[in-house]
């Protein structure tokens, strides 16, 4: 039976890590119903760890393009992409110190469903209002000798992920603090921080994706550093449901990824903020109405 339960939170981990909805604020939220039969250290470190299935996705997909060794690339390309993995390192710079600062600090008062469900409504609203404002933001009025408006099509500022400078990198590893909180959404943080700067979605996204290896490689160690300090010991079937959980998040991470990249090469991402303001709303209601 925990085995099954680790599925299912291995497809949650698996769909939710990329879309900007919050993957730790739903594994947190699906506890509340189907709870894992592991300790409380157990389940600190689980719903952290269960990250790496998603993140070697990333590798496997991407693994060409983050590839700095590939006889295939040029030398210039090689160079290309040793400055996007310095980019890269150099984003998730802020986020790692207050991390680790704050860490036990969020563990004990931040993971919970309630804020959880007020990050889910907030930047809920926030991707509403930027994608809107985003939208008419790439339009310039321009007015014709005949006195007719018409509206012409700006470009995005960075389209390309190796146009991203290291200022930009910067500032939108600065908006991945924000993802500390649980509910706010990891990748969600960092697409919207991109948008707010001016980088397209495209390369918003895959920008995120690849400052996840990183970031959630050294989270999950901090976490499996934490676990084997505390001196609790790890049952069989605890070992079992990470396991299982990670080797499912992979999968789904496969196949999510692939249909979030294609999704927001021709979609705003307003629809994810509708589906976090229900969702929030709907889990306070139903803590409220239990309570």
């Amino acid at each position: 039976m925990e085995l099954l339960k680790a599925v299912l939170f291995g497809i949650v981990e698996g769909v939710t890590e990329w879309l900007p909805i919050s993957s730790t604020g739903h594994l947190i939220l699906l506890n509340e119903f189907i709870t894992l039969n592991i300790s409380d250290a157990f389940r600190s470190m689980f719903d952290v760890v269960i990250q790496l299935g998603a993140i070697l996705a990333v590798i496997v997909l991407f693994f060409h393009k983050l590839n700095p060794f590939s006889p295939k690339k040029t030398e210039g390309e090689k160079k290309q992409t040793w400055q996007l993995w310095f980019k890269v390192i150099a984003a998730i710079i802020p986020s790692g110190i207050v991390g680790v600062l704050l860490d036990d600090w969020m563990d004990e008062h931040l993971h919970n469903a309630v804020v959880v469900s007020i990050a889910l409504i907030v930047y809920g609203v926030a991707f509403i209002l930027v994608e809107r404002r985003n939208t008419r933001g790439k339009f310039q009025r321009i007015s014709t000798k005949d006195g007719v408006t018409v509206a012409k099509l700006k470009e995005q500022s960075v389209d390309n992920i190796y146009d991203i400078s290291y200022r930009t990198a910067l500032f939108i590893g600065l908006f991945q603090c924000l993802s500390l909180i649980p509910g706010t959404s990891r990748s969600g943080s960092t697409i919207l921080g991109a948008i707010l700067i001016g980088v397209g979605r495209s390369a918003g996204a895959e920008f995120s994706f690849f400052m996840a290896i990183p970031t959630m490689l050294g989270a999950s160690a901090i976490k499996g550093l934490k676990f084997l300090l505390s001196g609790v010991a790890a049952t069989g079937t605890e070992i079992g449901v990470l396991v299982v959980g990670c080797m499912v998040s992979f999968l789904v991470s496969l196949l999510v990824i692939r249909g979030l990249m294609e999704y927001v090469r021709n979609h705003s991402f307003s629809v994810f903020g509708v589906y976090r303001i229900v969702l929030g709303v709907v889990v306070l209601a139903y803590f409220a109405l239990a309570g």
